[in-house]
């Protein structure tokens, strides 16, 4: 009797303890661990961090760290932590969230148009992965464009604005990889390289003449026109006279930095600079800014017209006139002139 009272005491304690055990590790496991009543929360694991660093990420959204630790070291996941974007949703256990953080690194969407420069550029995609502007900015430098046949005032050439899907922890070398990848991929597309080619350009002059059509006007019907204006111009070996290369030109003076000039006036025209189109022949050396997919397309499928001349359409905002002759365009000219004038803008 005894004897039995001995084995029920050990039988109800080992069941008690294996209740306990079993309850413990349903809370380290199983149990919600989350404390956040958004449906997800982002987590940014940065390259080179280690698990103090994630600890300290997700402290405020864990019920209990300490168990989310006890599961980690038992996982071998508290030492080896992997970089990237990565999302806890709402309700998860330990188990989940530690099998999203180590295995569910979610992509980025990095979009970027309209930069004006590198700096810009660099600016606007650090914000949008790890890569800082700063290893952006020292890669540009290096022979790696060089040697795929840019230098640094095309550089910009090679980055076609649109959406690409990257993971969030690309470095900058991988970036610009993948970007001169999607560039061949755009030129392979819609015969352009066929058509730069028919047009006597190559792929980074059309570029750059795309990106002073792209200054000139944003709206899209009237940009083959305008290209179809400085072709013309080209084919007949004139000056291309075009506004903004003279902006852009203004701008690389320390005179005219954090300026806005919104009427070319004639000492802008005397500016000696290689993109100041109204004193040098032919196409600037770079681009001067990020063209759109538009304005690529409008130059490689210019509108084949007789127009040499255009000036904005003061009654028409956005849009330009067009003219065969230098009389026609003076009177454009002069009428748009008038309407800067009455509007007080001087500069």
């Amino acid at each position: 009797m005894y004897i039995r009272k001995i084995l029920y005491a050990i039988v109800t304690i080992g069941l008690l303890f294996m209740g306990g055990f079993a309850f413990y590790i349903y809370n380290v496991m199983f149990a919600v661990n989350t404390n956040f009543n958004e449906d997800f929360k982002h987590i940014y694991i940065k390259t080179g961090s280690d698990y103090e660093d994630l600890t300290y990420q997700l402290k405020d959204y864990l019920l209990d760290t300490s168990t989310f630790t006890l599961l980690a070291e038992r996982k071998n996941y508290s030492n080896n932590i992997k970089p990237g974007k990565f999302i806890i949703k709402r309700d998860m256990n330990n188990n989940q969230i530690i099998n999203s953080l180590r295995s569910n690194n979610i992509t980025v969407d990095v979009i970027f148009n309209n930069a004006k420069n590198l700096n810009d550029l660099a600016g606007k995609i650090s914000n949008q992965i790890e890569a800082d502007s700063m290893s952006f900015l020292t890669l540009f430098k290096t022979d790696y464009f060089i040697d795929k046949g840019f230098d640094e005032r095309n550089i910009l050439a090679m980055y076609i604005p649109n959406s690409y899907n990257f993971f969030w922890n690309t470095n900058a070398e991988k970036f610009n990889e993948r970007m001169f990848e999607e560039f061949t991929k755009f030129w392979q597309k819609n015969n352009r390289v066929e058509k730069a080619n028919k047009i006597g350009l190559s792929k980074i002059e059309v570029m750059i003449l795309a990106s002073i059509v792209y200054e000139e006007s944003k709206e899209i019907n009237e940009l083959p026109r305008i290209a179809g204006v400085y072709l013309n111009r080209l084919n007949n070996n004139w000056l291309l006279q075009a506004d903004p290369t003279v902006k852009y030109a203004a701008y690389q003076l320390d005179q005219y930095k954090n300026t806005i000039i919104r009427r070319v006036l004639n000492k802008h025209l005397r500016i000696d600079s290689k993109y100041n189109t109204y004193k040098y022949k032919g196409l600037p050396p770079g681009l001067i800014s990020m063209p759109s997919i538009y304005s690529i397309d409008a130059v490689l499928n210019y509108e084949n017209h007789k127009f040499f001349y255009f000036a904005a359409d003061p009654e028409n905002p956005g849009f330009h006139r067009f003219a065969k002759t230098f009389r026609e365009h003076k009177t454009n000219a002069r009428k748009y002139q008038r309407s800067l004038s009455k509007k007080g803008i001087k500069k």
